[in-house]
């Protein structure tokens, strides 16, 4: 019984396709690449000039 129901799991065919797989890469990668993207212009436009900006103001010493 128990070797007929393991031969039985053993054979089926369900189960995730690679094509459900390879759109699901798919997607996260585009999602990863739209969040770094997105970063990047945050980091880039945002915080970097201001953070730039106080490093010259915090070695100043001049003034």
């Amino acid at each position: 019984m128990t070797a007929a129901r393991a031969r039985h799991i053993l054979s089926g065919s369900r189960g995730e396709g690679y094509i459900d797989t390879a759109i699901k890469i798919l997607i996260a990668v585009v999602l990863g690449a739209l969040l770094l993207a997105g970063l990047y212009a945050l980091f880039g436009e945002t915080v970097l000039p201001t953070l730039v900006q106080r490093i010259k103001e915090m070695f100043n010493y001049a003034g």
